[in-house]
């Protein structure tokens, strides 16, 4: 029994997670379905009555209450993984990630999942968390529909699916990542 927790509580493997993935992405096909996050807030928009007054929203939510349980059942089991199943919330980082992000102004990288310097309700009343968390927020949400789905969307599902505009999407966003990452952020953590 030991051996099953000590497996639970620690990241699984890709040889693992991996076919596990695949199983759930080959069933949705199967069943007609795409999976993707952003799509869930189309659909609580058209249940809250957000059809009408605009025909993005006029469809027939009731077969996608499927994608709100899955996406439900991503929040609890991460809620569940975090308060039961992590032994701590330190993460490993290598010496010279550390470095990194102290140079950036992170004061105890590792020592959170996400560095409390940015993401706590302090940092949100500085230009640098606003331009960060209100603005870089703003901008995942357009151009998540902008793209016509999330990262979670295309790269999985799009992707499995064989679809090329996933494939650009996927290639957009890995792009993006390294252009904000090495050029944008450092000039943003100096603030």
């Amino acid at each position: 029994m030991s051996e099953i927790i000590a497996f639970i509580s620690q990241p699984w493997p890709w040889y693992v997670a991996g076919p596990i993935i695949s199983l759930v992405m080959v069933s949705l096909i199967l069943f007609g379905n795409t999976f993707g996050i952003s799509s869930n807030l189309r659909t609580m928009c058209s249940i809250v009555g957000g059809g009408r007054s605009c025909e993005f929203f006029d469809f027939n939510w009731k077969n996608q209450i499927w994608n709100l349980v899955f996406a439900l059942g991503l929040v609890l089991g991460g809620v569940i993984a975090h308060s039961y199943l992590s032994p701590n919330t330190a993460v490993n980082l290598s010496v010279s990630t550390i470095e990194d992000l102290k140079a950036l102004g992170i004061d105890q990288p590792g020592a959170h999942l996400v560095p409390m310097e940015v993401f706590s309700w302090e940092s949100l009343f500085t230009l640098k968390g606003f331009i960060i968390l209100v603005v870089g927020g703003f901008l995942i949400g357009f151009g998540t529909r902008y793209a016509g789905g999330c990262t979670s969307g295309h790269a999985i599902s799009g992707l499995s699916d064989l679809q090329l505009p996933s494939l650009i999407a996927v290639i957009g966003f890995f792009i993006g990542g390294l252009f904000v990452t090495y050029l944008v952020l450092p000039h943003l953590y100096s603030l």
